[in-house]
């Protein structure tokens, strides 16, 4: 549908819609979101979103399947989804098919009152200067956790919210000099990918994939597998959520999505403290995940979509969905010192990984589609090769790179954040391709 028919037609709308305080079970509003999918998280998140009213049906569904009910729906002129809850990943997608409304005057309205995060309000914008495909909802990332019996092994004059790598190799090799056990761990049957995609990479390199093969990744791998790996705890290769093991004392300090860690925190709030990733010699590789919500142009109500991403950014709501789900809030307003002993001290480092002023926040890979899952085992593949099974780290780069290049090809992906935007597909830069 072309923009200026579809803007007009959104007009026309909320001016022929009134949507009362209340809203009514014959007049639902639907919520499709694409988070939230395992049981008791989403009977969770229903009751936040249904608080808003008591016509909210709050339906969550994988990523594919939603993208094809707004295609369906467009093609038929005639929608039931009123608003689209997902990652930015997914709205490429949406933005590139012209699905969905323009809420530049929705977010204004919004900041009114209050304080969203420049980079995701622009992330929103898909790179365009005046349309706005989503409104940020809610935000998580990765972050470090540590046993307090730790913090006597920190390296001298070490600041805990500013560490480097080199920092954090000394610290692991301290614990376990005075323990005699590795007490640092790392979720390798988890989201390795995550640390090697947000973390590792572009601390060492600058970017994620255009300096895939460079002489700093070969570095960073040879500091991993030399200096960090010999006092990560053994265990690690059968991690997938580090929570168990920062309860039972097996790690003293850990690598993990928040929404992971938040059970030690939640359990025990007075044995851990959170943190940010440190830095490497390009800066503190982060990766924000970052979920928003769009109205999809087919919606028969406008006026309500746009009061229930509101009710969703107030920070009453926001709040709910930090002390409940674990996701962090996109606005400046929320009183975290009256939220639970453990989810402050999570939600205080995950503020301070994000203001970093070295900080080098990375987009989880865009553009890819339905082949998402390859860009992931590659950069598994890579750890495993190299750290695990002792490969030469340049032989595996450059083998690896060829097969991320294809993909790249083959699916047509523009570079993301940290990588500078290309026309066409993303190119890696540099090695021996």
């Amino acid at each position: 549908m072309n923009t200026k028919i579809r803007l007009s037609l959104m007009a026309l709308a909320a001016m022929a819609l009134v949507v009362p305080p209340a809203l009514s079970q014959e007049d639902p509003v639907t919520f499709i979101s694409t988070q939230f999918n395992v049981v008791e998280e989403a009977e969770r998140a229903r009751a936040i979103v249904q608080a808003f009213g008591s016509g909210v049906e709050f339906v969550v569904s994988e990523e594919g399947p939603a993208i094809d009910l707004l295609r369906a729906e467009a093609q038929s002129g005639q929608g039931v989804q009123d608003v689209m809850g997902a990652l930015h990943g997914t709205f490429p997608t949406l933005a590139g098919e012209d699905l969905l409304f323009d809420l530049t005057d929705l977010l204004a309205d919004i900041e009114a009152s209050a304080d969203i995060n420049d980079a995701y309000v622009e992330l929103g914008r898909m790179g365009t200067e005046d349309f706005q495909y989503y409104v940020p909802w809610m935000q998580a990332t990765l972050t470090m956790a540590a046993n307090n019996e730790a913090l006597q092994y920190l390296p001298e004059g070490a600041d805990i919210n500013a560490l480097t790598w080199d920092q954090m190799a000394e610290w692991a090799q301290a614990m376990f000099d005075a323990t005699g056990e590795a007490k640092m761990g790392l979720p390798v049957a988890g989201l390795i990918h995550r640390f090697m995609q947000g973390y590792m990479f572009p601390s060492f390199t600058g970017g994620m994939v255009t300096q895939f093969n460079s002489p700093e990744a070969a570095e960073m791998l040879a500091f991993l597998r030399d200096d960090l790996w010999p006092y990560v705890n053994p265990q690690s290769i059968s991690y997938a959520f580090m929570n168990e093991p920062l309860l039972s004392g097996e790690v003293w300090v850990a690598f993990d999505h928040v929404a992971r860690l938040k059970p030690a925190f939640d359990q025990a709030p007075e044995d851990f403290i959170a943190f940010p990733a440190p830095a490497g010699p390009a800066g503190r590789g982060f990766m924000p995940i970052v979920a928003g919500l769009g109205i999809p142009y087919t919606t028969g109500d406008v006026a309500a979509a746009e009061d229930l991403i509101r009710y969703m950014l107030s920070p009453e709501v926001q709040a709910q969905v930090l002390e409940q789900l674990g996701f962090y809030p996109v606005i400046g307003e929320v009183d975290v010192a009256s939220l639970p002993a453990g989810a402050a001290l999570q939600a205080a480092a995950v503020a301070a990984q994000s203001a970093s002023e070295d900080g080098i926040p990375s987009l989880l890979p865009v553009g890819l589609g339905a082949r998402g899952g390859e860009i992931n085992e590659i950069y598994i593949n890579t750890f495993t090769r190299v750290i695990i099974d002792g490969e030469d780290i340049q032989t595996v780069l450059d083998s690896e790179a060829e097969r991320l290049q294809a993909l790249l090809n083959e699916t047509g992906a523009s570079c993301w954040a940290p990588d500078p935007a290309s026309e066409g597909p993303c190119q890696i830069a540099t090695g021996g391709m």
